[in-house]
């Protein structure tokens, strides 16, 4: 894997701020995309480029992960975030040559400077009978506090703490603009604990050069004394062995009851263990059904990060996750099942089990599934199989249920993250649904913010003609119009007080229409047929060929497209 090494990126921002780039997915382009870049913005300052792909989010890595999740983690990062980047050349010569991007090394550098030594660190200090051991330095004039007198074998010795460390925070609280007599007071008002921010000369003057803020995400935890444990287990017989509870008046999921010689209990679990990560993935906001749920979909193995008491209240000191030692101390993330870049898709097929079955035993599916059968019939032009869908959604409290992706500005638009049990979902659309039609207009060469316009001024009734990706590029490629002829109806087309001009040309043509079919009327009469039977077999409007229209109106971006600001 010479050559391909992922570059760590720490981003910081203030409140209020963004991160400076546009996170996006694009059509038949792989990764997670780095995208207009604010100029003097932190990520092109901290070396970003267009077109980088994202590999890992603080640590977890994210190149299998849907856009939203991705998007989420980085949100949730608060005011710093960590990536692992490749530039555009490498992710897609790794890709290329079937590299498995997870095992990528990781390299010790951070925004392009290398050495273990750019990294605050924090430090935990338990007061002795004699205290902490240390003094704090200020110089009048100066911001800054520092560590001086630091007493060998001390307190703060064995904490970590280093003579001439500067001060940034005191348990989770940022003191760079407090005075002497107000660091003093917080760090007597801590107790017998406290938790220390520190950075020493050389650190301070890199991120001060790269105008980084500071903050216990970009920390290292290897000098804290208490340690979270990572537990990786191969479900047995009976399971992993263990409960995991809700317990009353605490925050959080505990194990408890763990079975004698489970693999729980070979993995290191214990009583009263408080669960921070499943797979690498947070569950402090995770209800206890979701952390279950999470746990059984990793299959039969598991990998679980705790923390007893002790490191949970170190860290709870420090305002800090537990998640940070997961991130320095894993190489690489731990085994998990094989991550679903589809959702379920409607089977099609002779019926398979729901979900994979380890054995060639038949598992009985509670709903039949259809089959398609091919049935003697007169064949329309584009079969059973490369037919459009007409979906009528109704809007629910939670919205249409489904994601509108496209590329800004470039016309084409398809459907993704369907909620499933919303309103997309059953009215039948799927993920990768191309849409073609939006209340009877084309908009197969709208851009994505006119469609986005189109969709949010239809009010609580929208009418969709859609086909799936295989029959879409079929029917394009037999030189197929996609309209409701095909399914042999006329799509009803909603009023669109965005579009006058559209619903102006079609009352033209429509009275046209109506003189037309008049003057036919007037022929037929005159022919010495049976009149009555010729014209009730004649449909009163015969079915016409959609015209493609694009809209006028014009959009803004919009946060219904995977192109999220960040």
């Amino acid at each position: 894997m010479a050559g391909i090494k992922p570059r760590v990126i720490v981003l910081t921002k203030r409140e209020g701020q963004t991160f400076g780039f546009f996170l996006r997915v694009e059509r038949d382009v792989e990764g997670h995309l780095i995208r207009s870049l604010d100029m003097g913005g932190a990520a092109e300052l901290a070396g970003l480029k267009d077109g980088d792909r994202i590999i890992r989010v603080n640590g977890v890595f994210v190149d299998n992960m849907e856009h939203a999740q991705v998007a989420d983690l980085v949100r949730k990062s608060g005011m710093s975030v960590t990536f692992h980047i490749l530039s555009e050349a490498a992710y897609k010569q790794a890709k290329e040559e079937g590299w498995d991007m997870a095992e990528l090394p990781r390299q010790n550098t951070m925004n392009g400077v290398a050495g273990p030594s750019a990294k605050p660190k924090l430090c935990y200090l338990l007061k002795s009978s004699t205290g902490y051991q240390f003094s704090l330095r200020s110089v009048k004039g100066e911001k800054g506090l520092f560590m001086m007198d630091v007493t060998s074998g001390g307190s703060a010795d064995t904490a970590g703490v280093m003579e001439n460390d500067r001060i940034v925070e005191v348990n989770g609280e940022n003191v760079e603009e407090a005075s002497h007599e107000q660091v003093v007071e917080k760090v007597k008002a801590s107790g017998n604990s406290v938790m220390f921010l520190l950075v020493d000369e050389d650190t301070d003057r890199f991120y001060k050069n790269k105008r980084i803020r500071l903050g216990s995400a970009l920390a290292t935890v290897k000098h804290l004394p208490y340690k979270p444990r990572v537990a990786e287990m191969t479900k047995g017989s009976d399971g992993y062995g263990f409960f995991l509870r809700k317990e009353p008046h605490m925050s959080g999921h505990y194990i408890r009851d763990i079975d004698r010689g489970s693999p729980a209990e070979k993995a290191g679990l214990k009583e009263m263990d408080r669960l921070v990560a499943v797979g690498g993935e947070a569950v402090d906001k995770c209800n206890h059904d979701q952390v279950v749920d999470k746990v059984r979909q990793a299959g039969n193995k598991c990998c679980l990060l705790v923390v007893d008491a002790d490191a949970d209240r170190m860290y709870t000191l420090g305002k800090v996750s537990p998640l940070l030692f997961w991130e320095e101390t894993r190489a690489s993330p731990p085994s998990q099942p094989e991550p679903a870049k589809t959702p379920e898709p409607r089977p099609a097929t002779p019926p398979p089990s729901p979900k994979p079955a380890p054995t060639p035993t038949p598992v009985p599916v509670p709903v039949p599934v259809p089959v398609p059968v091919p049935v003697p019939a007169p064949a329309p032009t584009p079969t059973e199989d490369y037919k459009p869908k007409l979906c009528r959604l109704v809007k629910a409290p939670a919205g249409f249920g489904f994601h509108l992706n496209g590329i800004q500005g470039v016309p084409g638009q398809y459907i993704k993250e369907v909620v499933k049990g919303g309103a997309a979902d059953q009215a039948g659309l799927e993920d990768d649904d191309i849409v073609v039609e939006v209340n009877g207009v084309n908009v197969e060469k709208a851009t994505h913010e006119e469609v986005v316009n189109m969709i949010r001024t239809t009010g609580d009734n929208l009418l969709l003609l859609v086909a799936g990706r295989i029959a879409y590029d079929h029917l394009k490629a037999s030189g197929v119009a996609i309209t409701t002829t095909l399914l042999g109806m006329e799509a009803t087309r909603p009023p669109s007080p965005k579009l006058p001009e559209v619903r102006m040309e079609e009352k033209e043509k429509e009275e046209e229409k109506e003189k037309t079919t008049e003057k036919e009327d007037k022929k037929e009469d005159k022919k010495e047929e049976k009149v009555e039977e010729a014209v009730a077999a004649r449909p009163d409007t015969p079915p016409s060929q959609a015209r493609a229209r694009t809209p006028s109106v014009s959009s803004s971006s919009s946060n219904e497209s995977l192109d999220e600001q960040l």
